[in-house]
């Protein structure tokens, strides 16, 4: 049976490293790590999404406040707000929660969110600067990936990593965080996606095997080697009768069946997830050291 890498344990270890430096932060310059949260209409998931975060950051120290708009609202308006936000010295992050209604260019409304406060890291000027290895942001769940792994022991210097999915959020610019020539990184990297040919060819050369396809289970025993690290990024509703809610959640890999070959994997829920609000913990922290410093 594959060793269970926790994500809410190793979260917690990032969660007092970051209230640790927002106490030292407040105490010598006075100042509260501020993160504005802007969630657009009604949906539950975003709602829920929201509040969590919200609550990670009191729990670390850190001054939050969501701004909850109506769902007619217009793009304009809505770039005002960011506008307004960008401009107030109270928040050193913003974090504008997806998906937006569907009047709204996604594309647009991110791009104006100034890249000092982008804390998602997914504004063009930070996703360059990733790609060149400058920082200063990590986006979340790529950054919560790379942190789990080297937290538990796995560190992807000259292994080969293998990551299905391609998206802007996890695949891309977690393959260009693993693969930069750093510390904690130095990975050989292959990108699996939906126009790769014979993917369990690839997935079962894995040393540590990524997941973040968005297909519940669709990553089975027979694609994964004998002693590899499977780290498991999806997050899905599979109807479950015997839940009360009717559903339960999944991920993209067939837990029971590949934690029989695998040496260590993610659980879900409780895995890259927890990780993933725990590094926008990182980046706001980030965010008001420089807007001090100058510097992170």
């Amino acid at each position: 049976m594959a060793k269970i890498l926790d994500g809410r344990a190793t979260s917690k270890e990032i969660r007092a490293e970051v209230a640790a430096g927002v106490e030292e932060t407040r105490a010598r310059h006075s100042v509260t790590a501020g993160l504005a949260a802007v969630l657009v209409g009604d949906d539950p998931a975003s709602a829920i999404y929201v509040r969590n975060k919200g609550r990670a950051c009191e729990e670390v120290g850190m001054f939050s406040e969501t701004f909850h708009l109506p769902g007619s609202l217009s793009q304009a308006e809505l770039l005002e707000k960011v506008r307004e936000l960008n401009g107030d010295p109270r928040f050193h992050g913003i974090l504008v929660q997806l998906p937006l209604p569907e009047h709204m260019d996604e594309t647009v409304i991110l791009g104006a969110v100034d890249p000092g406060k982008d804390v998602d890291a997914i504004h063009p000027v930070n996703v360059g600067r990733l790609a060149q290895g400058q920082g200063p942001f990590v986006p979340g769940t790529p950054g919560g990936v790379q942190q789990l792994l080297l937290r538990n022991g796995y560190n992807p210097g000259g292994r080969h990593v293998v990551i299905c999915g391609r998206s802007n959020i996890v695949g891309k610019p977690l393959a260009m965080l693993l693969m930069q020539k750093a510390e904690g990184a130095n990975g050989t990297v292959t990108v699996c996606h939906t126009g790769t040919r014979d993917m369990g060819a690839l997935t079962r050369q894995a040393d540590i095997l990524v997941a973040a396809m968005g297909r519940p289970n669709a990553v089975t025993a027979e694609m994964v080697r004998e002693g590899a690290v499977v780290v498991d990024v999806g997050i899905n509703r599979v109807p479950d009768e015997t839940r009360k809610s009717g559903y339960r959640l999944v991920g993209d890999v067939d837990f029971p069946a590949v934690s029989e070959k695998a040496e260590a994997i993610t659980p879900v829920p409780g895995g890259v997830g927890p990780m993933t609000i725990a590094m926008l913990l990182v980046n706001t922290l980030t965010a008001a050291r420089i807007s001090i410093h100058g510097e992170p």
